[in-house]
């Protein structure tokens, strides 16, 4: 092959470079071309995202503007119920302020100023001349609404708090996550604050702020009973009483004044010379007082007639015998109750001997005395069984009351048959003496179940001043203690003062007998003897006269 010559060789560049040029000519014409399509695309998605933009906006203001709108008039429709909510359960407040508005809209408020000044000016002479009626009648009103507002709804939550009877929801749930590349756990907290009991209204009387207050979910009426201590210290009082009064609603009583740190005076015997013995009500016979200022009965005859009165030397047990029988003294009398004693002491009964149709003081003849109870009791079942259920009380089968002074000396510390002897004829007559017409009431000192086997077997108990804290549980059973039967702390000027449970209610009551003197136990003894005395001098007029007849008409 022959190489090409010089001639040929610029005429191929040249070529090579037009083909070079006109294909670089083609690649630019593409490219703007590509450029031009491209950015037209562009400028097309971007006027559609505009327009899509501006709906967008448009659809978003809509729905702020009805979110602002429905939000607005959710906050009026919760407001309307909260006013609602507030009028209705703050009724009186909500008529107070309606009635100032009013009047200043009519008449002015210089004559609501005048009005007020004068109204307040007769309250205050009501006061001065007779506080019981005013008290009664408005004073405890406007004193119930002026501690609620500025006692109780401000500062019982903060007292709640501090004694612990909140729900606070501290635990908060802890999230764990779990993947291929890590694991990681965090915990997510909610600031919420205690949930406490909120306050529905304030009693007031003249010595006792009655708080009704509506428990939280997780509460229950017993959280209250252990933190009533704390309550009372919270409030500057000495007593705090918590009554439920349904299964989440509460009574917070605070008591102000004590009513029973004067002695309760026992009336004259001569008030009751004129009733007969068969309008005396046994199942209610006067005892003394509460503190709540209300009179406290008891009852000597039905299901919870026995009693087992507990308390140290100089408590004040011996009240809680003379008092009934005070009361009662119209029935003895009349020969509708037969009262029989055991006084292992030979003292504090002996005082009143002729009250008594039978009377013992040692073990042997007070197992005696015992024994002839319940030959009464078996003779009067074999009479009226399957005739009544309860024995009527009447002058031919009276109310057989036996008063055991010092229970603890004849069933422990006696020698074993006597106080086993004994015990076993308590027993009988405790349990089955309630229908037949007998009834038992025991005072101990030390209130073990070693000093009174019998304890359970009493339906009603008292508890006086006692020495140690749980003493109150044996006496009244567990729990006692927490519910406000503050026994141990009950001073020596306070003698008649204990602790009862009512019937029918959970919480402890406080009361104090009424004060028996030793004048008022003589002339008891001479009330109880006249019809004796009487009976006798008839019967001897009788006597004389049946025997003088004969011999006048001889």
């Amino acid at each position: 092959m022959l190489a090409p010559t010089t001639d040929q060789r610029p005429e191929r560049t040249g070529r090579e470079h037009s083909l070079v040029l006109r294909r670089w000519s083609l690649m630019d014409a593409y490219l703007i071309a590509g450029l031009i399509a491209g950015g037209a695309a562009l400028g097309v998605v971007v006027w559609v995202l505009a327009k899509i933009g501006h709906a967008l906006i448009k659809i978003a203001e809509a729905l702020a503007a009805a979110a602002v709108v429905f939000f607005t008039l959710w906050l009026m429709i919760k407001a309307l119920a909260w006013a609602l909510h507030q009028t209705v359960t703050y009724w009186r407040t909500s008529l107070t302020v309606l009635g100032v508005l009013a009047w200043c809209q009519w008449w002015g408020w210089e004559s609501l100023a005048i009005t007020a000044s004068v109204v307040a000016a007769l309250f205050t002479g009501w006061r001065l001349v007779d506080l019981r009626s005013f008290d009664a009648w408005a004073g405890r009103h406007l004193r119930a609404w002026w501690l609620r507002w500025t006692v109780y709804s401000p500062k019982l939550p903060e007292w709640l708090h501090a004694c612990g009877l909140g729900i606070k929801q501290d635990a908060a749930p802890v999230m764990v996550t779990l993947t291929p590349w890590a694991r990681s756990f965090g915990r997510r907290r909610r600031q919420a604050r205690a949930q406490l009991p909120r306050v529905l209204g304030v009693r007031s009387g003249g010595s006792w702020d009655l708080v009704r207050v509506r428990l939280v979910p997780g509460q229950k009426p017993e959280d209250f009973d252990a933190a009533a201590r704390a309550l009372a210290s919270a409030r500057g009082v000495a007593r705090c009483q918590v009554r439920e009064l349904s299964p989440n609603v509460v009574s917070i009583d605070f008591q102000r004044r004590n009513l029973l740190a004067d002695p309760v005076n026992c009336p004259d015997l001569a008030a009751l010379a004129g009733i007969p013995g068969e309008a005396v009500d046994l199942r209610r016979v006067w005892a003394g007082r509460t503190e709540y200022g209300q009179d406290w009965h008891i009852s000597l005859a039905g299901p919870v007639s026995h009693l087992l009165a507990a308390g140290e030397s100089g408590a004040g047990k011996n009240s809680v015998t003379w008092r009934p029988l005070v009361s009662i003294a119209p029935a003895i009398r009349d020969g509708l109750v037969r009262v029989s004693g055991i006084d292992p002491k030979g003292m504090e009964l002996a005082y009143g001997r002729r009250i008594f149709a039978r009377y013992a003081v040692t073990g042997t003849d007070a197992l005696a005395l015992l024994d002839d109870l319940v030959q009464a009791m078996a003779a009067r079942k074999a009479e009226f069984a399957g005739r009544v259920r309860v024995v009527p009380i009447t002058r031919q089968h009276p109310l057989e009351l036996v008063e055991f002074d010092e229970l603890g000396a004849l069933t422990k510390y006696t020698d074993r048959r006597t106080r086993d002897a004994i015990t076993e004829r308590l027993a009988l007559l405790t349990t089955q003496g309630r229908a037949l017409g007998f009834t038992v009431r025991g005072y101990v000192q030390e209130p073990t179940k070693d000093t009174v086997p019998v304890r359970e077997l009493f339906p009603r108990r008292i508890c006086l001043r006692v020495a140690a804290k749980s003493h109150v549980g044996m006496v009244l059973g567990d729990q006692a203690y927490d519910r406000g039967a503050w026994a141990n702390r009950i001073t020596d000027a306070e003698a008649g003062v204990g602790y009862v449970f009512g019937e029918g209610i959970r919480e402890p009551l406080r009361v104090r007998a009424g004060w028996v003197s030793d004048q008022t136990i003589k002339q008891l003894e001479s009330f109880v003897t006249a019809r004796a005395r009487q009976d006798s001098a008839v019967l001897t007029l009788s006597t004389t006269g049946r025997g003088s007849t004969p011999g006048g008409l001889a």
